[in-house]
């Protein structure tokens, strides 16, 4: 079996303890906030639809958390005051009519009771998780029919448990809208987690700690949810009813829900919601109990820090004289007018002001990590318990604004064409000598210097992989590195580095691009992702062209390969070599696996019409993505 975690050293007992001076720990308002309209608590274990004996999540996992327990060495005080309050669990009475289920999944599912239906928003990330949670719904407040499910943003933790919620014949059918914001729901929500889904997915499961076992040395929470579910069903079901402008307004089931349409924030397309007879409001994941990623470290588009504020600052504007109760699809409820206005004012001066001084910096000269490195938030927005890094961190959420606003480059000429690691990690290790990085390597670490320790020993580790005193040096580099982390995402990058480094690669605890995200794909976005597939040199001699006819969308598109590049129309156009006509979910095999081609010809699935051979051409140039491949290692 693989190396166990070590303990935290001296020195990281000693930064812990010193970092409960920072915090005000007798401040206990969350946890009565938290418990406060509890109707039943999580009944057990979430089980896989899939393999009925596979538990995907266990409350009890995280009983370690719960009492008056002190932080142990292992954690950050505020991470470990954080994930005490995120690890209660259960259904909720947000309002009169207004329930929650939380902490069964990485996000919360909500409930609005109509007069003769509920109104589902948010449907968490995976089916297991939201038929728990509307199991629970169903014993103890009502089983009136879903009515309209809602989904707040393009995320897939907000929408992968839809079909534990509705089916996809309801939708299908009219019975049961799907409200959403923006005209380009399915091309955000399906692009941002299939087209760059495989690289996202291995970088998640280091920043979400999925690899790692719960306990004080290990996975303590998500920070913002108590845990991703491990290998949930993630289903998908189009939206129906788009949300395209501020002031749209719906009444389902007798409740009237008016909308902030709030894109190029927390997700490209997201919207706040208003309900004026509960004077209950959400403002999605613009507004939490944590700092928000203005780019997360799994990989995904930088956010604008600036439209936070001037959304929140917009929602205060039209509601906040009336709202008495704010629900998230994250973290718990905040009650009272004085409160939620409250909350609401800081979140938003939070992000204007990380927006607005990494651009005075910015302007001063200063590079990303420079500026990172001397932005502080005012005290009364740094001691607010929900603007600390539980999600984002103000270390990265500062480089992100230069990312979004000035591009990739830091300004300085060394960074503009560096050689790569490997190459640079060879140099640097033939003129400093693997023995004299080994010896400072041990010095750092037995000095606490454990950010140095961790960058001199990566040069050794890239240029002699195989190096495995480097490799467990750095670990326990990375290790401290982790115990010390308030942000939850920086402790799991940094305890998976310390895990992969040890112990190797570790499988994919789960794969993101599921059948139903890649099915529910506009035949456009379709396209793209196969064309992250095509190997430029191999396809460079390439001339492929084949039409394909969705028999069930009524639709005919041509793809082309040429000089590498694959390109796509719809209709007809050029002379095709080959002619593919079938439903879309056999195209879409033919197009991803053309090696299974004639076999679904065969069988009647698909009919072809032309030069086959053109699909043995294709499958010689299509790249396969390994969901393991190396981070800290070439």
């Amino acid at each position: 079996m693989g190396q166990h975690p070590k303990d935290p050293t001296e020195a990281t007992t000693a930064v812990n303890r010193a970092a409960t001076q920072l915090y005000d720990l007798d401040n206990r308002a969350d946890f009565a906030d938290v418990r406060n309209g509890l109707i039943a608590e999580l009944p057990g274990p979430v089980y896989s639809d899939t393999d009925s004996s596979k538990v995907i999540f266990d409350p009890a996992e995280f009983d370690y958390l719960h009492g008056d327990v002190p932080p142990p060495d292992s954690v950050n005080p505020s991470l470990w005051r954080q994930s005490q309050l995120i690890s209660i669990g259960g259904l909720f009475e947000v309002t009169k009519g207004i329930y929650q289920v939380r902490n069964n999944d990485i996000a919360n599912l909500t409930i609005v009771e109509g007069e003769d239906g509920i109104i589902v928003i948010d449907c968490m990330a995976g089916v297991e998780s939201a038929e728990q949670a509307m199991k629970l719904l169903r014993e103890h407040v009502t089983d009136k029919p879903v009515a309209a499910v809602v989904y707040t943003h393009t995320h897939i933790d907000h929408y992968g448990g839809v079909k534990g919620v509705v089916s996809a014949e309801d939708v299908a059918s009219g019975k049961v809208p799907i409200i959403a914001p923006g005209h380009q729901f399915d091309k955000y929500a399906i692009g941002e987690n299939v087209v760059a889904g495989n690289a996202m997915a291995r970088r998640s499961f280091y920043a979400f700690g999925s690899m790692l076992a719960p306990g004080p040395q290990g996975f303590i929470t998500c920070g913002i949810g108590a845990v991703a579910t491990k290998g949930p069903v993630v289903s998908y079901i189009s939206p129906t009813d788009s949300i395209t402008e501020t002031g749209a307004k719906r009444e389902i089931a007798g409740i009237e829900m008016e909308f902030l349409y709030a894109p190029d924030t927390e997700a490209p397309e997201e919207m706040h919601i208003w309900i004026p007879q509960l004077k209950a409001l959400t403002c999605a994941e613009n507004a939490n109990h944590s700092l928000h990623n203005i780019q997360t470290l799994r990989g995904a588009r930088t956010r604008d820090a600036r439209n936070f504020a001037r959304y929140l600052d917009e929602t205060l504007e039209r509601w906040g004289d009336e709202v008495e109760v704010h629900y998230g699809p994250h973290t718990w409820l905040v009650w009272g007018n004085e409160n939620v206005t409250g909350f609401l004012e800081s979140q938003r001066d939070t992000y204007k002001f990380i927006h607005d001084q990494a651009l005075r910096l910015a302007n001063k000269g200063y590079t990303p990590l420079e500026a990172a490195e001397v932005i502080e938030l005012p005290e009364p927005l740094r001691r607010n318990w929900a603007n600390r890094g539980y999600h984002g961190t103000l270390h990265h959420d500062v480089r992100a604004v230069y990312t979004k606003e000035l591009g990739m480059w830091d300004g300085d000429p060394v960074s503009l064409h560096p050689h790569p690691p490997v190459e640079a990690a060879r140099r640097f290790v033939e003129f400093a000598g693997a023995d004299k990085i080994l010896a400072e390597g041990e010095r750092a670490i037995a000095a606490a210097d454990y950010r140095w320790a961790a960058e001199i020993l990566h040069k050794l580790v890239f240029a002699q992989p195989d190096n495995q005193r480097a490799k467990d040096l750095q670990a326990d580099a990375y290790e401290q590195m982790g115990y010390q982390a308030e942000g939850p995402q920086w402790r799991g990058i940094f305890l998976s580095a310390a895990l992969e480094l040890r112990d190797g690669i570790q499988p994919p605890p789960y794969v993101t691009a599921s059948e139903d995200s890649i099915l529910a794909m506009p035949i456009d976005l379709l396209f793209d992702f196969v064309s992250v597939h095509v190997i430029g040199e191999k396809a460079a001699d390439v001339d492929l062209r084949i039409m394909l006819d969705f028999t069930d969308h009524d639709e005919q598109w041509t793809m082309w390969i040429r000089r590498g590049v694959l390109n796509a129309r719809r209709g007809r156009f050029g002379d095709p070599q080959l002619t593919v006509s079938g439903p879309k979910p056999f195209l879409t095999s033919v197009m991803l696996k053309p090696g299974a081609s004639r076999q679904l010809a065969a069988g009647g699935k698909i009919t072809l019409s032309g030069d086959v051979t053109v699909l043995e051409t294709l499958a010689g140039i299509l790249d396969e993505f390994d969901p393991a491949f190396a981070i800290v290692t070439p």
